[in-house]
């Protein structure tokens, strides 16, 4: 597998690493697993996609958000490791999507992260997942999402 190969390939512009908003890091190695903290739909011009999916925005809307979110954590995984080429597996996605109590499609906007993955790492870019709904995010925004990896020996 040649991540970083393909992320040329597809044409992907991964944004600079953000810095954290608290006090907390972008992400932690233990052992051969990498822990990303949850990121957000960072635009390229900087801001966020903010809002309700399902009510302000729609669930394709959502799932650009949380592919947007997917570059974040791609970007993030570079800076830790140096080369996305040394990621082994993404072992587990937790995505949280902003939405009203009777919104149910979760799954469909996180698809938007982790189909980025298997976009560029393949079958071993297929995680371990869970997507719930939140009545709330930081600062409005529409999704977050965390990952762990395994890094390759």
């Amino acid at each position: 597998m040649n991540a970083e190969k393909k992320i040329v390939e597809l044409g992907l512009r991964l944004p600079p690493p953000a810095a954290p908003a608290g006090n907390y890091v972008p992400s932690m190695r233990v052992g051969d697993l990498l822990f990303l903290s949850g990121v957000g739909p960072h635009k390229p011009d900087g801001t966020f996609t903010t809002g309700i999916v399902g009510s302000d925005l729609s669930i394709e809307e959502g799932y650009n958000a949380a592919r947007q979110c997917g570059l974040v954590l791609l970007a993030n995984m570079r800076a830790a490791l140096g080369s996305l080429d040394k990621v082994a597996r993404v072992v587990k996605v937790f995505g949280m999507v902003r939405c009203g109590a009777d919104f149910g499609k979760q799954p469909e906007v996180i698809n938007g992260c982790t189909d980025l993955f298997v976009e560029v790492f393949g079958d071993v870019g297929r995680p371990a997942r869970s997507a719930v709904g939140m009545i709330a995010l930081p600062r409005g925004i529409a999704v977050e999402i965390e990952a762990i990896v395994q890094i390759a020996p």
